[in-house]
């Protein structure tokens, strides 16, 4: 099946209850493949889908069978997930692929949901950080039009005594 077909048989919906452990399941699988060194702390928080919905929106992607091949966590109307968005951005996070059904276009169906998302709501971007070793999400970005946005990046403990550099990229609408 082509990448476009997959996308088609996609089904985007707002997570519900009984769909928490698995799009934490599929968020820390997702990580995990991309990230070396992830803490158990992390892990568990990549895990808390329930923490997530009390934030924002937590989206899920599933397939033709109906498994969750994917997850985004969006801010609701109004509202952001982090300092990145300024007033007239949407931000979002947490963009998850499980590595069983990536290069399938689902991170493209999930970004583009986020895009429109965007747009229904009236933002003038859409922003997001993510981490160095992201490259494959980098160069799915890069293809649909973000950019860098040097000027907000910056460093970040997300541990103690461990540090990430965040990359963060917009894509004006």
């Amino acid at each position: 099946m082509t990448a476009s077909a997959a996308q088609q048989t996609l089904v985007i919906r707002v997570a519900v209850p009984e769909d928490h452990d698995v799009a934490g399941r599929v968020t820390e699988e997702a990580y995990s493949s991309s990230y070396s060194e992830l803490s158990p702390a992390y892990l568990a928080s990549l895990r808390d889908v329930a923490a997530r919905v009390e934030l924002g929106d937590v989206w899920v992607a599933e397939d033709a069978d109906g498994v969750i091949v994917g997850t985004v966590w969006v801010p609701r109307p109004g509202e952001r997930l982090s300092e990145l968005a300024l007033v007239g951005e949407l931000d979002f996070r947490q963009l998850a692929v499980a590595p069983s059904a990536r290069g399938r276009g689902i991170g493209e169906a999930l970004t583009r949901h986020v895009i429109a998302l965007a747009e229904e709501r009236g933002a003038v971007r859409v922003v997001m950080n993510s981490g160095p070793e992201m490259l494959g999400a980098h160069a799915l970005y890069a293809k649909i039009g973000f950019r860098r946005l040097p000027e907000r990046e910056h460093r970040i403990e997300v541990e103690p005594g461990r540090f990430l550099d965040l990359l963060a990229f917009g894509l004006d609408l």
